[in-house]
C-alpha cells in the first residue's frame, strides 16, 4: 500500500493503519455494498481463506470445515462471500488449468491476498507459511506485471503458475529452500512433462544457482528484479 512509505514503514503505524484498512474494506466494500448479516459468518471465511492463501481447497470443505465449527452454512453461500471479498479486491482467485486437456478445471481453485501485509497485521506472523508468502509475492508481481495467471496441473503434478501475456508463456514453480534433494526433484520434475520451449523457473530464498535441463533457478529478490523473464 502506497501509503506505507510515508510513515516509512515503522512496525507499529504499518500495522496499525493496514488493520484499519482491512476493518474499512470489509465494512465498507463488503458488509454494506453487499447487505450482509451474518458479519461473523463472513469473518470467518475471510479468516479462513487468509489461513490458507495459496492452498487449494473447495467451498465444500471449507463448508466441513465451519460445520464442525457449529456453523451449517451452505457451499454456494461461502463461494457468494468469497466472490464479495474479490469484487473488493481484498482476495484475487486463480483458477486451475489442466495442461493435457487445454481446459479450466470448475474446482478447487487458489486465492492469494491482495496485500500480504493485511494477512500479518490482522492474524499476526507465521513463519511456517514462509513459502505461501513467497508464493504470493510472486503472485502480485506477476499481476503487476499483466500476466494472466493459473495453476497448472500435469497428471498428478502441479506447476505454482502458468502465465500467459500476448500468447507469450512462462511456468514457474515458487519454494522456500531447496535444501533437500526430494525438494528439489520435486520443484524441477513438476516441468518432466512439459515440452514446449517456453521460459521455466524454479524461484527460491537460495543465494546460488542450481539451475539444470533448461529449467531456471533464481533468487527470489532477483527474480523480482529482473526486467525480462525470458
Amino acid at each position: 500500500m502506497p501509503y506505507l512509505a510515508n510513515i516509512r514503514y515503522a512496525d507499529a503505524p504499518s500495522k496499525q493503519y493496514l488493520h484499519d484498512l482491512f476493518n474499512s474494506v470489509q465494512l465498507k466494500d463488503i458488509v454494506k455494498r453487499n447487505k450482509i448479516r451474518d458479519v461473523d459468518l463472513l469473518e470467518r471465511i475471510i479468516a479462513y481463506v487468509m489461513a490458507n492463501v495459496g492452498n487449494t481447497f473447495s467451498a465444500t470443505s471449507l463448508a466441513k470445515f465451519l460445520k464442525s465449527e457449529q456453523r451449517t452454512v451452505a457451499p454456494e453461500t461461502i463461494l457468494n462471500y468469497i466472490k464479495y471479498c474479490c469484487d473488493a479486491y481484498l482476495f484475487y482467485k486463480v483458477k486451475r488449468e489442466d495442461l493435457q486437456g487445454k481446459q479450466i478445471l470448475v474446482s478447487n481453485e487458489k486465492y492469494y491476498i491482495a496485500d500480504h501485509g493485511i494477512r500479518e497485521a490482522v492474524y499476526g506472523g507465521n513463519t511456517r507459511d514462509i513459502n505461501l508468502i513467497l508464493e504470493n509475492i510472486v503472485y502480485l508481481e506477476l499481476l503487476r506485471r499483466g500476466y494472466e495467471v493459473t495453476v497448472g496441473r500435469m497428471g498428478d503434478k502441479e506447476i505454482d503458475f502458468v502465465c500467459d501475456k500476448r500468447g507469450e508463456k512462462l511456468y514457474i514453480q515458487v519454494a522456500y529452500l531447496l535444501a533437500a534433494e526430494e525438494t528439489v526433484a520435486r520443484e524441477f520434475g513438476a516441468y518432466d512433462s512439459i515440452r514446449d520451449n517456453f521460459p521455466k523457473y524454479v524461484v527460491s530464498l537460495d543465494e546460488f544457482d542450481m539451475s539444470r535441463s533448461g529449467i531456471k533457478h533464481r533468487n527470489i529478490r532477483d527474480f523480482l528484479l529482473m526486467e525480462e523473464w525470458n
